[in-house]
């Protein structure tokens, strides 16, 4: 059987990879949900805030960089030049990175409150 999917280990620490960019650049409020056993649609979401559109686009093209550098490419993506919304999808994850209004408007966490909250590295709380 030939695959080219990353297994589900491989999908968790690509989306803990994101996650730390994401962290790595400022962004606030940097969540990563377990949807599996929630939804077929992917295995993770990795939910971010940025302070203004400029600090969205910015961390979205980071991610969108580093993660390439690194030997995995998006699949699709929306709203990196309007910065008030940014979608990455990785397939077996999915990084959201919102505008703060947005964020609240859109309540991905709740609603997807089935997910559980996966932990992130140590660099979050040594940041905070």
């Amino acid at each position: 059987m030939t695959s080219t999917s990353p297994t589900t280990s491989d999908s968790l620490a690509l989306a803990q990879r994101a996650a730390q960019i994401a962290i790595d650049n400022k962004a606030q409020d940097v969540v990563l949900l377990d949807l599996r056993g929630v939804t077929d649609m992917t295995d993770f979401f990795v939910i971010a805030s940025g302070t203004s559109d400029t600090h969205v686009s910015g961390i979205g093209h980071h991610i969108l960089e580093d993660m390439k550098k690194e030997g995995s490419r998006a699949h699709h993506i929306e709203g990196l030049e309007k910065g008030r919304w940014v979608l990455l999808d990785y397939v077996d994850f999915v990084v959201h990175v919102f505008h703060p209004t947005l964020r609240n408007f859109y309540q991905l966490e709740r609603l997807w409150a089935d997910a559980e909250q996966m932990p992130l590295e140590s660099a979050q709380r040594a940041g905070a």
